[in-house]
């Protein structure tokens, strides 16, 4: 979504801790419903960027509250946005459906206030405030 919507300004990669192999179903279903590419969507573990060193990590599940990130991350701004994964939400067609569009609607409205501050042009501690602030 960060791609997609900052459109080079930002590059983002996705992965975490314990990946499950593959991108669930619904995720690429309601992306494209919301008009965000899947293409290059894969489910992956975050050693696969041991080599990456991003400016910023955002961990956004729930369960991902206090994971420790691996250490080639040490020195990385870290930040915790939780929300409800809604891949593992259980019930109905229509609970499904909102929960993919709720988390939507919130990530689009992050990332999009993100680049309205021009978080790339932002100090260190301008972001720790601006992403915090964000997850809140």
């Amino acid at each position: 979504m960060t791609n997609h919507l900052s459109a080079g300004r930002i590059i983002a990669k996705s992965a975490g801790s314990h990946p499950s192999g593959k991108v669930h179903p619904a995720t690429v279903r309601f992306l494209n419903e919301a008009g965000i590419s899947t293409e290059y969507l894969a489910s992956e573990s975050w050693d696969e960027y041991e080599d990456w060193n991003p400016d910023i990590v955002i961990t956004v599940c729930d369960s991902a509250r206090g994971e420790q990130c691996p250490v080639w991350f040490e020195k990385t701004l870290k930040i915790h946005w939780g929300l409800t994964d809604p891949s593992k939400i259980e019930g109905q067609g229509e609970d499904i459906k909102r929960a993919f569009h709720k988390t939507i609607s919130i990530l689009t409205s992050r990332i999009k206030k993100l680049l309205e501050e021009g978080i790339e042009n932002l100090s260190e501690h301008e972001k720790t405030l601006l992403l915090t602030k964000l997850g809140e």
